[in-house]
């Protein structure tokens, strides 16, 4: 297709979604509350329908009293059963896809269903949105004059009952749309292998010789393949390889410990980054501002949004309060239901509210992956922007980390130990890990109350990891590629310790 008739195809639909934006960026809480009335009148005749009583639901109150709020665990006999190929169980149309996703505290793997509805109403819609966002803050964009190079999971998709499943990103490619598959690269053979190592120098091969305007992928994989691109090609920079590029599109695990890295191989201060917020529950967020750290929520993507003030998070005062009642700068778990039949799911991240006009989140971290054995209530985005601060006071560079407690025994005070692994490491690693330990007192009043005097923690424990330590440990366990994730932050050992040994 001609690139002038893409750019008035894409000119054509900015105008007319941008408005639609803007209407629910006016009227938010109309907007969710119609799309609550949608998923249940849709789904009143399925079995969860039937059970809840969705037909003498009236509005938010007697959902919330009707519906309790359920995990993967609750939902996972409904879900093999779907599986199995029967159907209207939680949504009247037939599930034909389900993401398959380990997570990073449970080996165990995650059947999650994808609805027709979700794969073309939020997946493949938030696809063109970011365009839109993209295309409307970029006006003298020439992103259609060339590819996007998108890195998916290593994942092939396996058939079975009538039903598939596979990485997210495989059943995005999968059933992607003619005008998505001709803008990308490499192609749908290659995206899909599943042995990740060949599948990563047979990218290299494939999308050197391509004109790449955008990237797409997890930055941590992403920066794997960047650095095989330009130890293959045997250029300095992405630029010399791909003089076009222009923007990367991230999201998965937060970018900020990857930046530094990203700058260095990307030396052009008109490279733009847009973070994304998307799970293979559905696409939640996205950045709409060039610049800008906050993610504005989409609230007509077919999911309805709940959430629980992390204070209060699985203890007897639990509180759930829809959208209309959130705050700014509180740290909040996210609860959702969607047109692919979850109700009331805990997805498992937790955000945080930088605006509320419109409603815009950061990613803060997940329910599971934080410190709180001494009530110093430690999250990611606490150990990501400590990190970074440290870093730079010392000059180091961080590929990967992990951390968890050190628990008191007798007399000894407990600490947290680290397991980083450096690119750059810093020349005095007692300077960095006091940096760190300052950081962290800077980002969390509850971690520098623990730590005055040494009351209760004492300086944390900082081992330099081997290189590759990281990467070994996702393969040993089968987790290359796609939205695979180093566990962070853990109240167990279990992580370290492995970790250690290795």
């Amino acid at each position: 297709m001609p690139i002038p008739l893409v750019n008035s195809i894409a000119s054509w639909f900015l105008k007319k979604r941008i408005h639609q934006m803007e209407l629910f960026m006016k009227y938010p809480n109309e907007v969710q509350q119609e799309l609550l009335r949608h998923l249940i009148s849709k789904a009143k005749n399925t079995e969860f329908g039937k059970k809840y009583d969705f037909a003498g639901i009236q509005n938010y109150e007697s959902f919330a009293r009707n519906v309790p709020i359920h995990s993967y665990e609750e939902y996972e006999p409904e879900i093999e059963r779907c599986r199995r190929g029967e159907n209207n169980i939680f949504w009247p149309t037939p599930i034909k896809w389900f993401a398959k996703s380990s997570g990073t505290t449970n080996a165990k793997s995650k059947f999650i269903p994808v609805s027709d509805d979700s794969l073309e109403n939020c997946h493949y819609a938030a696809g063109k949105d970011l365009l839109c966002m993209y295309l409307n803050n970029n006006p003298n964009s020439q992103l259609f004059t060339g590819k996007s190079l998108r890195l998916g999971g290593s994942k092939e998709i396996y058939r079975n009952n009538g039903t598939s499943y596979g990485d997210l990103s495989a059943i995005l490619i999968d059933n992607m749309p003619f005008w998505a598959e001709f803008s990308s690269t490499p192609s749908n053979e290659v995206s899909l292998m599943s042995n990740w190592e060949v599948k990563m120098q047979a990218i290299v091969n494939e999308t050197i010789k391509e004109k790449v305007t955008s990237l797409a992928g997890v930055p941590s994989w992403m920066l794997v393949l960047l650095n095989n691109v330009l130890e293959t090609s045997g250029k300095e920079n992405l630029f010399e390889v791909w003089p076009s590029l222009e923007v990367y599109f991230h999201g998965g695990v937060n970018f900020d410990p990857y930046a530094p890295q990203y700058q260095k191989i990307l030396p052009r201060d008109t490279f733009r980054f847009y973070e994304i917020y998307n799970a293979s529950e559905g696409f939640l967020a996205c950045q709409d501002l060039n610049n800008s750290e906050g993610l504005l929520l989409m609230l007509d993507y077919g999911i309805f949004y709940e959430f629980i003030p992390m204070d209060t998070y699985g203890s007897p005062n639990q509180k759930i309060i829809p959208l209309n009642e959130v705050q700014t700068e509180t740290n909040y778990a996210v609860i959702i239901t969607t047109n692919a039949g979850l109700w009331r799911y805990k997805i498992g991240d937790t955000v945080r509210f930088t605006s509320i006009s419109p409603y815009r989140i950061k990613v803060s971290g997940r329910t599971k992956h934080h410190i709180n054995v001494f009530g110093e209530e430690l999250i990611i985005e606490n150990s990501d922007s400590a990190l970074k601060k440290a870093s730079q006071i010392t000059g180091c560079e961080i590929v990967e980390y992990t951390a968890a407690p050190i628990f008191m025994e007798g007399k000894e005070k407990g600490a947290h130990e680290w397991i980083i692994e450096f690119k750059t490491p810093p020349k005095d690693l007692e300077a960095f890990t006091r940096a760190l330990d300052l950081a962290l007192q800077e980002v969390n009043s509850d971690y520098e109350a623990k730590r005055f005097n040494n009351m209760t923690l004492n300086i944390p424990t900082v081992h330099p990891a081997r290189e590759y330590l990281f990467y070994d440990w996702l393969k040993k366990h089968g987790k290359l590629g796609g939205q695979h994730k180093i566990p962070r932050l853990s109240n167990k050992r279990t992580y370290v310790e492995e970790l250690l040994l290795m």
